[in-house]
């Protein structure tokens, strides 16, 4: 298996792109610090590659926001990744699991992806969840906003050490009618794979094992990374959105700390840091 890293290619005779994505470091990074229950640390390792795979369709900078929100025990799931292949997410629970499949966790909801340009105009997809996983659903979102068949697989390992592969068949918006047979008869064979395979096989070699009467070109790997972003200014940009008040209320009780939802790192305001917030306001 390929280590964090994104892989792009492309049928050199059928109308389809493909993706391969695989974390492994990178989702350790993200996971040593929460005590998600298995089945979350499953479901958002699902959506981290899912996140990558979709950030590699954009062909401009800039980042994409993959959410999940429902009425099950998971409130609250996204990833955020960026044209860079940088990552962080994040779930908020509101009950105890009933369950482990995806509907037992998310309930009824949606799934909203949003596109943003470092140059250009937002852009927001809303679905209804009504796949039985994160990748019919996702498959669903493609098939209803950006009109190209898709489809996706995604594996996950979540043990002593946290593993997780993707892969992802997009057709070319050239020739349709071409388009949509060459993707036909590609999911057929790709319906085959095995987590095992996706998992544990070199990329080339699972290519191969999957496609090997196609001409498949691989272009260069991309890596994936785990970057949260916070710092402790940030926290004191949130402090001032906050006023006076509740500065103000929290030197009264002798200091503050702000953790991270991402990494779970945290940051410790004294009473005196506290006043000099409080004195900017």
């Amino acid at each position: 298996m390929a280590s964090d890293a994104l892989i792009r290619f492309l049928f050199q005779q059928k109308h389809v792109r493909g993706e391969l994505a695989y974390a492994s470091d990178s989702l350790e990074h993200m996971l040593e610090h929460h005590q998600y229950p298995l089945p979350v640390k499953q479901l958002l390792a699902e959506l981290v590659m899912a996140t990558s795979l979709l950030t590699a369709t954009l062909k401009f900078e800039g980042e994409i926001a993959v959410q999940l929100q429902g009425d099950g025990p998971v409130k609250f799931a996204a990833v955020n990744g960026n044209h860079l292949q940088q990552f962080r997410g994040v779930v908020r629970m509101q009950a105890e699991l009933q369950g482990e499949s995806f509907n037992e966790l998310i309930g009824h909801g949606y799934l909203i992806v949003t596109i943003t340009p470092t140059q250009g105009e937002r852009y927001q997809g809303i679905i209804p969840l009504t796949g039985n996983s994160l990748s019919e659903t996702l498959e669903a979102y493609f098939h209803q906003s950006e009109q190209l068949p898709t489809r996706l697989y995604l594996f996950t390992d979540i043990g002593e050490k946290s593993r997780a592969a993707g892969l992802m068949l997009q057709v070319l918006p050239v020739d349709p009618d071409k388009a949509r047979e060459d993707f036909q008869d590609l999911v057929t064979l790709s319906d085959t794979i095995t987590a095992t395979e996706l998992l544990d096989l070199p990329p080339n070699d699972m290519l191969y094992r999957l496609y090997h009467q196609e001409q498949v070109e691989v272009f260069p790997s991309q890596a994936i990374s785990f970057v949260c972003g916070c710092s402790k200014q940030k926290c004191e940009t949130a402090l001032f959105s906050l006023g006076r008040a509740v500065v103000a209320e929290q030197q009264a009780l002798g200091g503050l700390d702000m953790s991270c939802e991402y990494c779970n790192k945290s940051y410790h305001f004294s009473v005196d840091d506290l006043q000099a917030i409080h004195d900017k306001l």
